[in-house]
């Protein structure tokens, strides 16, 4: 059931790969809108996504509603969205908006409850530590197959909108018979349980855990957007290979494929949180050696990006081990636990620094001259390579600090009595 409940994954990851890797590129390139327009709209959204999480998040916890549930009831509307939010015509930034907003609603009521559900399929750290590697597996297939597929689906079908709905053919069914089969224990205190959203929240605040693990993986997250969101416009105007970017970002998630076991080996032998500090200083040394070389070709950019990703999956994979030991570590000092919420507010911060990222990608490149389509000015080509390395070591450095402050260590301290 472990590996069916991570399954879900795969379903999920066919839309939020297609939105991280290409919807800012849709906007830009296929709908031809101006790149700070652009930008802003994704920035909206994902802002908004991030306050839908929320949402969902304090819906779920104050009314104790099903996970299996939302996300089965929630996995056609699901799919018809995402199809609509790349069947935008050009020029039409108003729709490309509302169906953004559209889609990111659905995506936030059905992935928190399936986030949120992993405390209860997997009670320990060294368990959740292996979900979370069959998740990031089961996501890393997905980023694969949509690097490759989206753009060769859109060119034999016709469109992007045509593109999408053959890959929502596959993340509907998934995601429903996930959620049919998999069970949901439901643990007893949580019957009779339902605290207020402004408790919750007081209680999350409180959780010098929670507090730290959001700001090191909203840093990480953002420094992972930046380097992604960067490949396509990279290797198209800086490295003139247009066909590259989507086998690099291919290759990518085939990095975070071979990634995924070694991280989650070591974040069970030793701890998530040594893995993440692993990780972390593997990143900050690849974009300094990268910047030493003056004219990188195509294969030198591959290898890269390849070992960013590889770094960046350590980051994605021990976070989503530390969640739920936070929610864990503070039930066990304060005895009260606060489940759904605090998935939906993590989720909330992290959708926050990835609307900042695609934000500033779009606001940097019309401040230096990006036209889509030409051949770059100098300043725009040096604006590419360096928000592409520079902006992640900054982060990734500000990230390692926050790590490092995370009062987890070990497995789960279920051993505590609450306060």
């Amino acid at each position: 059931m472990l590996v069916l409940f991570s399954a879900g994954d795969f379903g999920f990851n066919l839309y939020w790969q297609a939105i991280s890797l290409y919807l800012l590129f849709f906007y830009m390139d296929a709908l031809a809108l101006p790149p700070a327009t652009a930008g802003l709209i994704f920035m909206i959204g994902a802002i908004w996504d991030g306050t839908a999480d929320f949402l969902a998040g304090a819906a779920a916890e104050r009314l104790r509603l099903s996970y299996r549930r939302l996300v089965g009831w929630g996995a056609l509307p699901l799919g018809l969205a995402f199809v609509a939010m790349f069947g935008v015509p050009a020029g039409a930034a108003h729709w490309a908006l509302a169906t953004q907003l559209l889609f990111r609603t659905l995506y936030a009521f059905t992935n928190i409850p399936y986030a949120a559900w992993t405390t209860r399929v997997a009670p320990t750290s060294r368990e959740r530590s292996l979900v979370a590697g069959w998740r990031m597996g089961f996501g890393s297939a997905a980023a694969a197959l949509v690097a490759l597929a989206l753009p060769w689906l859109a060119e034999r079908a016709g469109s992007y909108g045509a593109a999408s709905a053959l890959l929502a053919a596959f993340g509907v069914p998934l995601l429903a018979i996930m959620a049919w089969r998999v069970p949901e224990p439901i643990p007893p205190a949580l019957v009779v349980d339902r605290p207020a959203i402004g408790g919750g929240l007081a209680t999350l605040a409180r959780n010098r855990a929670f507090v730290a693990l959001n700001i090191a993986a909203a840093l990480g997250g953002a420094a992972t957007a930046l380097t992604s969101q960067s490949v396509l416009y990279f290797f198209r105007y800086v490295l003139l290979d247009t066909a590259g970017g989507p086998r690099a970002l291919a290759g990518m998630a085939l990095a975070s494929l071979i990634a995924v076991p070694v991280w989650t080996a070591l974040a069970r032998a030793y701890s998530a949180r040594a893995a993440w500090i692993g990780a972390g200083a593997l990143a900050l040394v690849l974009p300094a050696v990268f910047a030493l070389i003056v004219a990188p070709g195509s294969m030198g950019a591959a290898a890269f990006l390849l070992a960013m990703q590889a770094a960046f999956i350590g980051f994605a994979l021990a976070a989503w081990t530390l969640l739920p030991d936070a929610v864990d570590w503070d039930e066990a000092r304060t005895g009260k636990r606060v489940e759904a919420l605090a998935f939906g507010t993590f989720a909330l911060v992290q959708k926050i620094a990835l609307a900042g990222a695609g934000f500033a990608i779009g606001a940097v490149y019309q401040a230096n001259g990006f036209v889509a389509g030409v051949a770059q000015s100098a300043d725009s080509l040096r604006a590419m390579r360096w928000l592409m390395l520079a902006g992640p070591a900054v982060l990734i450095a500000a990230m390692l600090v926050a790590v490092i402050a995370l009062p987890l260590r070990g497995d789960t301290p279920r051993g505590l009595r609450p306060a």
